[in-house]
């Protein structure tokens, strides 16, 4: 199955996102939710304009493919703040709540070091959760 790479971000109010692989098939919604479904309508559409006009298909969008999300920093921390407090995230992370709220208001961007530690922390976080049984 041939994977693609959605590119989700915050703007403003909304997020926005785009398939670098199928140009001009872009979307916005209130929340990641919204944007996976209106992200697979719009590759639909895009792809049956695509035929309509006689334009060929990306490869990778030929027969079974995936769509994956790749959140930027502020497009995550923006998601997840009501559900993980700056502390939370401090904790799970190992990033300051200062710098973990420059990077929700896009006043910074996370150097790579930062956006690792963010990933792992996550990761490390919801390695714990599935193993809990109630």
């Amino acid at each position: 199955m041939k994977e693609n790479i959605v590119e989700v971000s915050f703007t403003r109010r909304n997020f926005s996102a785009h398939l670098p692989g199928l140009p001009g098939c872009v979307t916005t919604a209130a929340t990641p939710e919204g944007i996976m479904e209106n992200i697979k309508q719009a590759v639909d559409i895009h792809l049956q304009g695509l035929i309509e006009d006689g334009e060929k298909i990306p490869t990778s969008f030929k027969g079974n493919y995936r769509l994956s999300y790749k959140f930027d920093a502020k497009s995550l921390l923006n998601y997840y703040q009501g559900i993980f407090t700056k502390a939370a995230m401090e904790r799970i992370t190992g990033i300051n709540q200062r710098q973990l709220s420059h990077y929700a208001s896009g006043l910074k961007v996370p150097r790579k070091l930062q956006r690792d530690k963010i990933r792992a922390g996550l990761r490390r976080l919801g390695e714990e959760l599935s193993l809990i049984e109630l």
